[in-house]
């Protein structure tokens, strides 16, 4: 049967190489957030799930998976990435169907899953140990070995591209896994495992439970026979999933919350500053942990700037996302638009000047949708809420500054520290920001800062680890020293 991005049926969990149905039996609806359409009823997991598919990837491991050579994995996993390549469309339509973001941005993210896997397909091999000079009468030698059963627990606003970030890696080192999808957005994980499978990957090493992560995570997170866990998500939740893997004193890593510093120097490329500060702030509908949702700018050139933003602001074109032209698509559903509606009214009521944006769209063709418009956000300092709390929508607060110091003090004030960008021609005054600023990705005269090849986390809340490049093999892989006597 052909798959298609609206599959209206019952969405089965993925345990053992099959579907399988919960076993309670309960289902959850899963909608289309352009139009409150509904897509299909997903099986509702639960803790007795979670043990069938923990069971099931234990088996797996101790099975050949973990014992195949570097080179035999990769293989498998270059045949995944040819797999998942020639099923990019398909996977894109399942993606823009059930996130809402523009087909175009669904394609590319398509196109870096693939890559994903064919990056750490010839990671497999290059992946080495060290000898270590630790005494005269023999060597010292270290391992790296797969950790056993890895739970994924990805998010809701890129869930196919953070599901192959973590697959890859620890599929690579030799790992199998459980992935739990967002409730919000199960579909392309339940088609990702399937591919999987088609393309070789052996029964059990994926297994993929849906269901409420209060639930399903926590079951996760706690059980005894998982040795890893991986999450990407909001900083409160990663707190309990913490909590809930440390009486089995699992390996945690945590990619979190975000409220990204945009700082605009003065000697700034404006134009090119102002279509990278627009695209970082309002891609994804804002629904970003790397958003540049705090524009910190010198005030020798914030009124042009402000006007300059405002401007491409309100031409970015909002609507249905399996057009082509369309740049900012829904919200995920109608609750988190709501809660980002909730933070401009906040905006407003603490004398921030509201420029733009902030509505729901009037069209009657996007009144089914959980549509906003994208809103600016003139602020007077940096003690609003709007300025210090993650909105994980399209709102955008920009905010003057004189001097490199305090652009610095300003960027470093919030209790995150995962992504930001810096413009300015002065290379000097990049590194000493750069160096500054209290972030784990930054970027200089781009807006671009996340990259395969490179690593990817945060600093204080928002997060533990690093993820992408070969530093990923490293959360994924543990460390065993021998030493080999000579005598």
């Amino acid at each position: 049967m052909t798959k298609t991005a609206a599959r209206k049926k019952t969405e089965a969990l993925w345990i053992g190489g099959k579907r399988v149905e919960a076993s309670s039996g309960a289902t959850f609806a899963v909608h289309n957030p352009a139009n409150g359409g509904h897509l299909a009823d997903v099986a509702e997991g639960n803790a007795a799930d979670v043990d069938k598919a923990v069971l099931e990837a234990g088996r797996a491991f101790a099975g050949p998976w973990s014992r195949l050579s570097p080179r035999e994995r990769a293989k498998v996993l270059f045949r995944c990435a040819a797999k998942l390549r020639e099923h990019g469309e398909e996977l894109a339509r399942i993606e823009t169907a059930n996130v809402g973001k523009p087909i175009r941005d669904s394609r590319d993210e398509a196109g870096v899953v693939a890559d994903c896997f064919e990056y750490y397909a010839g990671a497999v091999t290059k992946f080495f140990g060290e000898t270590i000079p630790a005494g005269s009468n023999g060597i010292d030698l270290t391992l790296r070995e797969p950790v056993g059963v890895c739970g994924l627990i990805v998010p809701w606003n890129f869930p196919m591209m953070i599901a192959a970030w973590k697959l890859a890696p620890a599929l690579a080192c030799g790992n199998t896994a459980v992935l739990k999808p967002a409730s919000y957005t199960p579909l392309s994980a339940l088609r990702l495992a399937e591919l999987l499978h088609e393309a070789g990957l052996p029964e059990g090493v994926l297994n993929v439970v849906t269901g409420p992560g209060g639930v399903v995570g926590e079951a996760l997170a706690g059980h005894p026979g998982v040795a890893k866990i991986s999450f990407t998500g909001e900083t409160t939740t990663g707190a309990r999933i913490t909590r809930a893997a440390s009486d089995t004193i699992k390996r945690v890593s945590l990619e979190l919350g975000g409220k990204s510093p945009n700082i605009v120097f003065e000697d700034a490329d404006l134009e090119r500053c102002v279509e990278g500060s627009v695209g970082s702030v309002f891609g994804n509908t804002g629904q970003d942990c790397c958003a540049r949702s705090r524009a910190f700018v010198q005030r020798k050139i914030y009124d042009r700037f402000l006007e300059a933003f405002v401007r491409r602001t309100r031409a970015l074109k909002v609507g249905d996302p399996t057009d082509e032209a369309t740049e900012l698509g829904p919200m995920v559903s109608t609750k988190q638009r709501d809660r980002a509606l909730e933070y401009v009214r906040s905006g407003v009521a603490e004398k921030a000047r509201l420029l733009c944006g902030g509505e729901v769209p009037a069209a009657a063709a996007l009144k089914h949708g959980a549509y906003l418009s994208p809103a600016a956000f003139d602020c007077p300092g940096t003690d609003l809420r709007i300025v210090r709390e993650e909105i994980f929508g399209p709102v955008a607060c920009v905010i003057p500054f004189d001097t490199e110091e305090e652009a610095v003090a300003m960027a470093n004030e919030s209790e995150y520290g995962l992504s930001g960008s810096i413009w300015t021609r002065d290379l000097g005054r990049a590194l000493r920001v750069a160096r500054g600023v209290k972030s784990g990705v930054l970027s200089v005269n781009t807006a671009t800062s996340v990259y395969l090849e490179a690593p990817f986390g945060g600093y204080k809340k928002s997060g533990v680890g690093r993820e992408l490049g070969m530093h990923a093999m490293q959360l994924y892989s543990e460390v065993k020293n021998v030493f080999l006597s000579a005598s």
